[in-house]
């Protein structure tokens, strides 16, 4: 299970996943001061409800200040400060010990809430909440998705598209290997590899044996449309310089000709941002949705963005089948250009 008080991108990867945190606050059920459409708690009342000493809420406080405010602690000052205490006192809260002189106050929302349930070590309730969450978010995961997360990049609006203009991009790549270089078949799977290999570190067979793959399942079917695109463009881009340098040599690539080609063409300083974004893309999402660890890419995690939980989770989220056949007519356009 993962250690929620370790790891900020596993405790942010909770909380910008929307859906979620519906369930996880169902679950807990804690009702708190409604203002401004969301629930608030004080930390008297944080306190009381992790049975712990308001003196250890205000050293979390100290130590993850930024972490809480990016995810909805507040101190309320001046107009606001005035507006919350009115609202405590239409709610009829009278044991919230909010002095009319008091200057600023903070107050949690329902996500600092968890958030600060992620971070205390002291609290028995904040070891138990976190491994609710835990069983929440993968629930929440699987039944967003049917069970299969294998599939869940097929559920971006922009896998359709990029999958199909790589197989265009792939069959480029294909045909020069075939007609420029004087190598046996052997030269398809080991040239893609070395594609694998330079955008996310991992040659196809390592990469099946992290996502658990079957010999039946198609690799690039399961990446995500930015992994798609970077591999496209490296097939396009890598099929023009051989036919090049067949057209300067007057002859088919050796092996030898084709490996420092393929080395000055990945060492380009344009593919450094593009790698870069890819392999984030890859490793953060993967570990968040899949519960899969590409070790290679470690240095790369980070947490998955709200937007990306709207885009793979979400009511415009569809499923492959769904997509293709209202995509039928783009199909047939691009098809009729090859």
């Amino acid at each position: 299970m993962k250690d929620l008080t370790n790891s900020s991108t596993a405790r942010q990867n909770i909380l910008n996943n929307a859906y979620a945190i519906e369930e996880i606050q169902k679950a807990v059920g804690v009702d708190g001061i409604v203002f401004d459409s969301q629930f608030r708690f004080l930390k008297t009342q944080i306190a009381a409800f992790f049975e712990v000493d308001e003196r250890t809420i205000e050293r979390y406080l100290e130590i993850y200040e930024n972490e809480l405010k990016v995810n909805g602690y507040e101190v309320l000052r001046g107009k606001r400060l005035k507006e919350f205490i009115l609202a405590c006192q239409k709610a009829g809260v009278s044991d919230i010990h909010v002095a009319h002189k008091t200057r600023n106050l903070g107050v949690f929302n329902f996500r600092a809430f968890l958030n600060l349930g992620m971070l205390l070590t002291e609290s028995v309730k904040a070891r138990t909440l976190r491994g609710i969450m835990l069983d929440i978010v993968i629930d929440t995961i699987n039944k967003r998705t049917g069970g299969n997360t294998k599939y869940i990049n097929q559920r971006d609006e922009d896998f359709i598209l990029s999958y199909f203009k790589e197989e265009s991009y792939r069959k480029e790549f294909t045909d020069a290997m075939r007609n420029y270089v004087a190598m046996g078949n052997a030269k398809y799977a080991i040239y893609t590899n070395k594609i694998y290999q330079s955008i996310f570190k991992e040659h196809a067979t390592e990469y099946r044996q992290i996502l658990k793959l079957s010999k039946n399942d198609n690799v690039r079917e399961t990446m995500y449309s930015e992994v798609l695109d970077l591999i496209s463009s490296y097939e396009f881009g890598l099929a023009k310089l051989i036919e090049e340098r067949y057209n300067k040599l007057g002859r088919k690539l050796t092996s030898t000709e084709l490996d420092n080609l393929f080395l000055a063409f990945e060492g380009l300083a344009l593919w450094v941002p593009l790698i870069e974004k890819a392999r984030r893309k890859m490793a953060s999402r993967d570990l968040a949705f899949r519960e899969v660890l590409h070790q290679r890419l470690e240095e790369y995690i980070g947490a998955v963005p709200a937007e990306d939980f709207e885009r793979f989770l979400g009511e415009k989220s569809k499923e492959l089948a769904e997509r293709l056949e209202e995509a039928r007519d783009v199909f047939k356009r691009l098809k009729e250009r090859e």
